[in-house]
Parts: C-alpha cells; structure tokens; sequence
C-alpha cells in the first residue's frame, strides 16, 4: 500500500462550514455520552469500541482508514433532490463542454439558469456529440438534451446553430444562456442571436432587478439593460449550484436536424509546442517552486505531460524559471482548466493568480500549508519520487494505447 497520504480539502471545508447542508453528516460518530442522570453511556456498535472481553469491532467496509472515521460527502449523504415534474418554461444552457466535461464557466452558468428559473422553471442543458461528464445532477441539470451525429462534431458552427433552431422549436425557452467565452461559446451564441434576429446581451457578468448587467468600454464600464431572451454570460455570472441534486432527465427532439450547407471544412486540432502557449491563455500549467529539488526532473514531467511550465516567484527570483513563467498577482492572471502546483506553499498572491483556475492539484510535503487548503486534489510526499511515478505512468499508458491501437 502507498505511504502518500491523500486529503479531501473539500470534505474538511465541509466539516469547519456549519451552514453547509452536509455539515452535520461529515461530523464524527459520537461513541460516548453523559445521559440525564449524568451517567457516562457508550455505544456499544460504534467502530472501535472495545467490549467487555476485550474484542474492538472493526469496520471492514472499507469507511475507516487509520484507526479514524474517513469523512466523505459523496458516501455518508445525498444531496436534497431538486424535481420539476411539469416545467412552466424552461430555461436553456448551452455549455463549451471543453475536452467532454463542464467548466467552472458552464458551472456558473447553470447557476444564473436557476436564478431566472425560480421554482416553476427547469433547466435544460443543450450538449452536442458525445461527452464525459457525469455529474450533472450536481450541477443543476434538470433536463438533458444530447444532439448525437457527426455532423455536430469538431467546429461546425453553421451545424449547430440549426440544432439550436430545432430545440428553440419545440421548447421555445424563455431565456437562452451561453457562455461568452473564446472556446466556442461567444461564437456560437452571436450566430445564433443573428439566425433569431434578436440581439443578444453580451459580457454579462450580473443578472439583477430584471436588469442584465455587461462589460462595455473594453472593460471599463458597466452597461445595463432588461434581461434580454438570448444572454451571452462571463464567468462568475453567478454561484454555481452546490446545495441540491437534480434530475437531469433525458429529453429528445421530436424532429430531425436538418443539415446546413457547410461553407466551413474543419482540418482539424494543430499541434502546438506547449512551451509556447501564453501563461494567460494556457489550460494546463505545471508549476513549480520552492519545495523542487530536481529541475531536471520537473521540465521532463512537463514535458511527458505535455503541459505548459510555470513557477512562483521564489522559484523565478532564484533563476530556476524565466520572468515571463511566474504565476501570481506579480506575475501572470492564469484560467487553466488543471493548475498542478509542485512543492508550492501557496502565498497570497500565487493563490489570487489562480484563483480561476477549474482544478487544482497539489504535491507539497507540508501538509498544513495553504496551497494544500486551496487544492482540489492533494499528494503529501517527496515530490521527486511522485513526479518519476507520473512519468512511469504516462509511459505506460501511452504503451498500453500504442498496443490496442495495433
């Protein structure tokens, strides 16, 4: 068995947040008390109790770890179910889905869906082609519409505002959200404002009053007009949802899509060099900083990954990284969709430099620090030894795929 300890820093947030709905079920099991006749009674069925001829029951379910209780929200508790069994309308989301799988940005926008749904709408989620996420019931699917076909697949704009078209036919939503965003959603959500021949409200960052609220100015200002039927929306347009779980039915079309006539040929994905991708404009960054010893060794896991390099700024001020590497308030804003922080403590200003990033992973050996806290998966150990398993188990699972494919 491995001797790296994993954390679970949502689940120890969880535990410290009283207000969260799954607070009382990450508490421990309380095996003693004092009842009213201030007699000290113990439960005899708790896990690790010791009975009168010496013989403590163990949990062989796997729960305990340690000689403690391990606390998961996912398997003491179920979120509050959320139904809408005869929607009054329905609001429609239309996420990017980069790389099969929500985003922080389609997150939020399902947020803002439920906000302009209220408790008679529901939620429907338009997703095209095939795709890898399994949780949208955590996030606030109510209804799930899946337009299959080749057709829909790579870039194929034109395609895809006809699918629109359809759903806007038989669900005539009352709100259209996408996300205003470079993976394809801005796009989208303007060619299809034209194909309805309404104008969208775009860079809206607050939805308020029956107001939408905007960037303008490049930026600079705010501009504010009724909530619009078709809302292309920032990120952080709202909180995510978090406090329910929902059904996320499937629904289809009635009707068939009918096919456009392309004047787009997609060539496909160009390989580009990893080192060269902007800090700002990079999905997936391995950084790294004080607590890496072996430089060598961290520029090849970099490299075996295929992910863009970045460090902070004690790694960058001792020369080990270039200026334009340096990751933080100081140095560069990053929005990776998986931010690998490798013997990083975590201070103010690299956390504020991540702040939205979709996934945060952490390989530190100090498991009290910061950047542990921030991370949504933590790896306490020497990061040498954890950075030669990844690159043996790259390796192998590029080998195993080299295999099937011959």
């Amino acid at each position: 068995m491995s001797d790296i300890i994993r954390r679970d820093p949502r689940a120890e947030w969880i535990a410290r947040n009283r207000l969260h709905p799954l607070h009382a079920a990450m508490q421990p099991a309380q095996h003693s008390w004092m009842g009213p006749n201030g007699v000290i009674r113990k439960n005899l069925h708790g896990i690790g109790f010791i009975g009168p001829n010496g013989i403590k029951r163990i949990d062989r379910s796997g729960a305990q770890q340690g000689g403690a209780v391990k606390r998961s929200a996912a398997v003491e508790v179920q979120l509050p179910l959320h139904q809408v069994p005869a929607p009054a309308f329905y609001i429609s989301v239309v996420p990017d889905m980069v790389g099969g799988r929500l985003s922080s940005h389609d997150r939020d926008l399902l947020g803002l869906a439920h906000q302009l749904a209220g408790t008679d709408g529901a939620v429907l989620a338009v997703v095209f082609g095939e795709h890898k996420e399994s949780a949208f019931e955590t996030a606030g699917v109510d209804r799930l519409l899946v337009l299959e076909g080749d057709e829909f697949s790579g870039y194929a704009p034109e395609q895809r505002v006809q699918g629109l078209r359809a759903v806007d036919n038989q669900f005539s939503p009352r709100h259209w959200l996408l996300p205003d965003s470079r993976s394809g959603g801005g796009e989208l959500g303007r060619r299809f404002a034209a194909a309805l021949g309404e104008r969208p409200a775009t860079r809206v960052w607050q939805v308020k009053d029956q107001q939408c609220i905007g960037r303008a100015g490049a930026g600079l200002q705010d501009l504010a007009r009724p909530v619009a039927r078709l809302i292309l929306a920032a990120a952080e347009c709202a909180e995510p949802v978090s406090e329910t779980r929902h059904e996320a039915l499937p629904v289809e079309l009635s009707t068939s899509v009918a096919r456009s006539l392309s004047r787009i040929e997609d060539l496909g994905a160009v390989a580009v060099d990893p080192g060269a991708i902007p800090m700002a404009e990079a999905e997936f960054i391995f950084s790294g900083g004080n607590g890496v010893k072996d430089w060598s060794l961290f520029h090849e896991t970099a490299a075996a990954l295929g992910a863009t390099e970045g460090a902070s700024r004690v790694a960058v001020d001792d020369g080990f990284m270039a200026r334009d590497r340096q990751v933080g308030a100081s140095g560069t804003w990053v929005t990776a969709r998986v931010y690998v922080a490798v013997g990083i403590s975590g201070a103010i200003q690299h956390l504020q430099g991540i702040g939205a990033c979709d996934k945060v992973v952490a390989i530190n050996l100090d498991p009290g620090c910061d950047m542990i806290k921030r991370a949504d998966l933590s790896v306490i150990g020497e990061s040498a030894e954890i950075l030669q398993a990844l690159i043996e188990a790259v390796a192998a699972y590029r080998n195993e795929a080299k295999r099937d494919a011959a």
